[in-house]
């Protein structure tokens, strides 16, 4: 799956629920649905004829547990669409100094209450937490902001126009910071604190992860070469 590179790629792409609901089955589960109950992964799992809110909904082959893409993250028990809460985390990450429930129930069109329960969930799940990440490990880093100088398609690694911000996922633990920059120093600084030795670093080429083998397993993704899944099945798709 191709990663989104904009705020307006998502936006264009993902129209209805259902699209958004598909695309995060995708970044979790990859081709088979999980039992988060059981555990077990099934390309066989029942999927429920249902309507309305209660699209998406799952038995599980083996515990008969019902479940939906939704159980483990912090979108479940709302009704709050997907493309909503996609959209204010992207605001809440790009914001340097955060972004009020106020302003984000303006943004996105919800109650002031249902911003700021939004917005309690997304940095509890952002969090800054004292454990270590211990298992396989992705990472990545972007720079999030306006169009830079002679750059119509607003990319670019400009800290006069963009913000750049680093993140890592593993097993649903996320950790997400504005950094000052996106070289190997402040990259390799932030994973020997987090990460623990030995485990499986995941990234793109980036040259600002060129040392990660000194200490860690090392797997690269050639996104230059299109490439977004290796030739050994790792990906960076999910903290993208």
């Amino acid at each position: 799956m191709t990663p989104f590179r904009s705020i307006i790629e998502m936006i264009d792409t993902l129209h209805t629920e259902d699209e958004c609901r598909e695309y995060l089955e995708t970044l979790l589960w990859g081709d088979a649905p999980v039992c988060p109950h059981c555990g077990t992964v099934d390309k066989e799992h029942w999927k429920l004829t249902s309507f309305g809110r209660f699209k998406g909904q799952y038995k599980c082959r083996h515990c008969r547990c019902k479940f939906n893409v939704r159980i483990g993250t912090m979108f479940e028990g709302t009704h709050i669409p997907l493309k909503k809460w996609f959209y204010a985390i992207y605001l809440f990450i790009s914001h340097k100094k955060g972004i009020s429930s106020a302003q984000l129930a303006r943004d996105i069109n919800v109650t002031q209450k249902t911003a700021w329960f939004m917005l309690g969930r997304i940095r509890e799940n952002l969090r800054d937490d004292d454990a270590k990440f211990d298992d396989d490990t992705q990472v990545d880093e972007t720079y999030v902001g306006g169009k830079t100088k002679h750059n119509r398609g607003g990319r670019g690694r400009s800290l006069k126009q963009k913000t750049p911000v680093f993140g890592m996922v593993s097993k649903g633990k996320v950790y997400a910071k504005v950094v000052p920059n996106a070289k190997k120093k402040t990259l390799q600084e932030i994973i020997d604190d987090l990460v623990k030795i030995g485990a499986r670093i995941i990234s793109d080429c980036w040259k600002g992860y060129n040392d990660v083998q000194k200490n860690y397993l090392h797997e690269t993704v050639a996104h230059h070469l299109g490439q977004y899944v290796n030739e050994r099945g790792f990906h960076t798709n999910t903290i993208e």
